[in-house]
């Protein structure tokens, strides 16, 4: 599993495709840094990264399908997925190594936007528990959407199909937030304690806030492993097909 996922990480280095989604990434977290400064007066007190993180959340998910969309499409399309289809390794090995090497590109990008909390320091001060579980609260996030995007893309052997799948999966989960905050739902109020429930923004609204939840920690890390294992199951079904 390990040879697997150090293939799958050199994959996206040893190609320009990750310094591209970085500097696009980047590029978002500044524009949002640089709009959060400009809207600073006398008046304001602090400045969240947490919101940063959640203003542009909806540029990022333009961002992930990047990262996701060959996973699985790139292999079974080029017909290479036949070598570890039939080789000894697992199926769960073979998605956890593709998902872990994923997470690991996308905490690299979160790395180097640490320049800017640093900048911040330096001209003036960080509440450092409000930083840490933004951090941590987006990257769970995040992962969740990593998880999504590769189901999509072992759905389909075109990696332009699978970003563009994952894109309108995230998007629906983004809108499933903002429907729980009509006037419908929460005229309701048992359905929308449901939907709220299920919630990423609002789990995310309480490690912005920084204050750490361990029940919130479990919801991301479990909501992940039910699609991690979704795509297990759609994979072991196509290779069983094959014989």
């Amino acid at each position: 599993m390990f040879s697997l996922y150090k293939k799958e990480v050199q994959s996206y280095f040893l190609s320009p495709f990750a310094y591209v989604v970085s500097a696009l990434f980047l590029l978002v977290f500044s524009l949002s840094f640089i709009d959060g400064i400009s809207k600073m007066d006398s008046s304001v007190l602090k400045f969240s990264f947490s919101n940063i993180f959640y203003n542009s959340f909806f540029y990022f998910i333009f961002l992930i399908p990047l990262l996701t969309m060959r996973s699985f499409a790139e292999e079974r399309k080029s017909h290479t997925e036949t070598l570890w289809l039939s080789a000894p390794i697992t199926i769960p090995q073979v998605v956890f190594a593709k998902f872990l090497a994923i997470a690991t590109v996308f905490l690299l990008m979160m790395a180097l936007s640490l320049f800017f909390p640093l900048v911040a320091w330096l001209h003036g001060s960080v509440i450092v528990s409000n930083l840490i579980c933004g951090y941590l609260g987006f990257f769970l996030w995040s992962l969740f959407c990593i998880a999504i995007g590769m189901l999509m893309s072992a759905f389909t052997d075109s990696p332009i199909l699978a970003a563009v799948f994952g894109e309108a999966a995230m998007i629906l989960v983004v809108f499933l937030d903002r429907f729980t905050q009509t006037d419908l739902i929460q005229s309701m109020p048992r359905v929308a304690k449901v939907f709220e429930w299920f919630s990423t923004q609002v789990r995310f609204g309480q490690f912005s806030q920084g204050l750490f939840s361990l029940a919130d920690l479990v919801f991301f890390v479990s909501l992940t492993l039910v699609v991690l294992i979704w795509t297990i199951i759609v994979i072991e079904k196509r290779r069983w097909s094959r014989g």
